[in-house]
């Protein structure tokens, strides 16, 4: 089956897509985008369903690359990957069972609740690990399935530094926290 760019890009797209509704955390459970329905199977099933019906290969393969999306976000802190039932679903690797009963109290101990999450995140050597467990894997099926596509790795870097940036600014906005309680 070979794909032009343009389909190539709409699986692409959706591999990543579901992320997005980090815009939109505000409206979500706990503020925490991975309660909002974007974050759930549901998504996956209707791109496969509407791939099926109009017998398009591409979709199919979107709502495969989506649904795996979700499936590895099930292992740091979890999805809410059935939506209609409200629940996190998950291996919850960064998370403990205590931080999980007390949350409000480990969110109260920073400046900006996002930084808790994103801290265990970025200190956590398995999670760190799997991403460039991930990244190597990418460029390797990159490279032995669609060599004529590698123009599209750099927005693989460009949401790297995205995520490294916010990083960094919950960082300097902690260290200033720190400082002004001293």
């Amino acid at each position: 089956m070979g794909l032009n760019h343009f389909q190539f890009l709409i699986i692409v797209l959706f591999s990543f897509i579901c992320d997005l509704d980090v815009f939109f955390t505000k409206y979500a459970r706990d503020h925490n985008h991975r309660n909002l329905i974007s974050h759930s199977i549901i998504p996956s099933i209707l791109i496969l369903v509407i791939g099926i019906f109009f017998n398009w290969n591409v979709l199919i393969i979107a709502s495969i690359a989506y649904a795996f999306h979700i499936i590895i976000d099930t292992f740091d802190w979890g999805t809410n990957f059935f939506y209609f039932n409200q629940k996190t679903i998950g291996f919850r690797l960064l998370i403990t069972k205590e931080e999980e009963e007390n949350l409000e109290k480990f969110l109260s101990e920073f400046k900006v609740r996002a930084s808790f999450f994103d801290f265990k995140y970025y200190n956590s050597r398995v999670s760190i690990g799997l991403e460039i467990i991930l990244f190597f894997l990418m460029v390797f099926f990159q490279i032995l399935f669609a060599l004529e596509y590698i123009y599209i790795l750099p927005i693989y870097f460009f949401f790297l530094y995205f995520h490294l940036s916010r990083h960094s600014r919950l960082k300097k906005v902690e260290e200033r926290n720190i400082k002004s309680d001293n």
